[in-house]
C-alpha cells in the first residue's frame, strides 16, 4: 500500500515525498474534491494524508471518508500554520462517528 499526500503548500509535499509518499498540491474546494475522488478510485493507496487547512473546505466529505470507508486511512496533518481545526473538532468527529454528544 502507498501513502498519498494532499496539501495546499509545496513545502509539505516535498517533505513527505522524502519519506516515499506521492501527492498533489491543491488550492480551493473544487481541486480538493477532484483530488479526493481520484485517490478514492485508486486501490493502491492505503494512507491519505491531508493538511488541516484543506479539511475545512470539505469537512462533510472528509468525515464521510473517515467513518464509512476502511481504506484509505485518512489522517489529518497540521500544516505550517497549525492544525486548521476548531476547538470542538474532536467532539464533533465523535458525535458524527458514534452519535454521542460529549
Amino acid at each position: 500500500m502507498k501513502m498519498y499526500v494532499i496539501s495546499d503548500n509545496i513545502d509539505t509535499l516535498i517533505g513527505l515525498r522524502m519519506t516515499g509518499a506521492d501527492g498533489i498540491v491543491v488550492h480551493g474546494e473544487e481541486e480538493l474534491k477532484k483530488a479526493l475522488d481520484s485517490v478514492l478510485d485508486r486501490q493502491d493507496i492505503g494512507i491519505l494524508l491531508i493538511n488541516g487547512a484543506l479539511t475545512s473546505l470539505c469537512r462533510e466529505q472528509i468525515d464521510n471518508i473517515k467513518t464509512n470507508r476502511s481504506r484509505p486511512l485518512l489522517v489529518e496533518i497540521p500544516d505550517r500554520h497549525g492544525n486548521g481545526r476548531d476547538e470542538n473538532a474532536i467532539a464533533e468527529y465523535i458525535r458524527t462517528a458514534v452519535g454521542i454528544k460529549i
